[in-house]
């Protein structure tokens, strides 16, 4: 059985590193753990090595300047080994035994298990049990990949794209693949379509192994426009790819289509704000594509705070640990 790489990319992450560490260092299949301190401010490093189990497994590794989650991931994949490579946000954690269901069998380049997700306020977070699950193992093709990454009005937080599968170290190089170091947003995205694109087997399965920890101000709920604009331009990389055909590239079409719209509507705000509204409108109306965009994303907008404001302000309990994808009792 092949051993796994566990990294970590870290920025300001002092109160959640440890833990990250810790769950990774106590699987057996961990051959090695890298940590990429990307420019904290806090001590993140520090805290990361004060993890340590005393194996000789783990590297912290410290970027003098922040340079992006996918920058950090490219230089913890360059300083290791194991054939097999598995990304941990330095927020989340592993669950006991998790890589022994995904390592069963190897016909696979990417394997994903199913997430739990947990509040942050949820007690005790290092020892929550999550449910257990048969793997009911399935394959993942490239158009049901895209079509679980596209957002749909009123569904919950937890698609296709939030998976974070292992990966084959050997599969990555022979298409030279890595992280696109531009993209801030959606990077995870990016890699595992054009893998996909490539002919990668992307194997699912429906245990639970990895805990993804869900709070409100998470750097992922908060997009500069420019990253938005670099997720659309990495769509449209994609559609200029001739291996990209029928259903999956529609769908790469739409998800690109949706991007875009976010874009337009986030470029619209920023210049109401630095130059006022009649400019601003001035400059929509000079791109007539972008303005049903605009005008649908401030109606949404606007109705949604009117629901905030009816739920009113109070503080709201954790919401209780919920799965990414259903599962059968094992």
């Amino acid at each position: 059985m092949d051993s796994v790489s566990v990294v970590i990319a870290a920025m300001n992450a002092r109160d959640t590193i440890g833990r990250a560490v810790r769950s990774a260092l106590a699987e057996a299949e961990v051959a090695e753990v890298v940590v990429v301190d990307d420019g904290s401010r806090d001590d993140t490093a520090a805290t990361a090595r004060a993890a340590d189990d005393g194996s000789g497994r783990l590297a912290v590794l410290e970027l003098g300047k922040n340079r992006g989650p996918s920058a950090a991931r490219n230089h913890a994949i360059a300083h290791s080994q194991a054939p097999l490579i598995a990304i941990l946000d330095a927020d989340d954690f592993l669950l006991p035994g998790r890589f022994k269901p995904m390592l069963a069998e190897d016909d696979w380049d990417f394997v994903a298990d199913n997430i739990l997700f947990v509040d942050a306020a949820w007690p005790a977070l290092d020892s929550i049990e999550a449910p257990r699950f048969a793997p009911e193992p399935r394959f993942l093709d490239l158009a049901g990949f895209i079509e679980g990454n596209i957002s749909r009005r009123g569904k919950e937080r937890g698609e296709i794209g939030f998976l974070k599968p292992v990966m084959r170290r050997r599969f990555l190089a022979e298409h030279g693949l890595s992280y696109r170091e531009e993209m801030r947003l959606g990077e995870d995205y990016d890699l595992y379509a054009r893998a996909l694109i490539c002919g990668a087997r992307y194997k699912i399965l429906h245990s639970v192994g990895y805990g993804a920890v869900v709070r409100a101000n998470s750097l992922s709920g908060r997009h500069r426009t420019v990253d938005l604009h670099c997720l659309a331009d990495a769509d449209a990389a994609m559609l200029a790819d001739p291996q990209l055909t029928g259903r999956a590239r529609r769908l790469v079409a739409e998800h690109e289509a949706h991007v875009r719209g976010r874009f337009e509507l986030r470029r619209f705000l920023d210049q109401k704000s630095e130059r006022g509204l009649a400019q601003a409108g001035l400059a929509a109306l000079a791109r007539p594509a972008a303005l049903p965009a605009v005008v649908l994303g401030i109606a949404r907008d606007k109705f949604d705070a009117l629901q905030r404001r009816g739920a009113g302000s109070g503080p709201a309990a954790p919401l209780p640990p919920r799965t990414l994808m259903p599962g059968r009792a094992a």
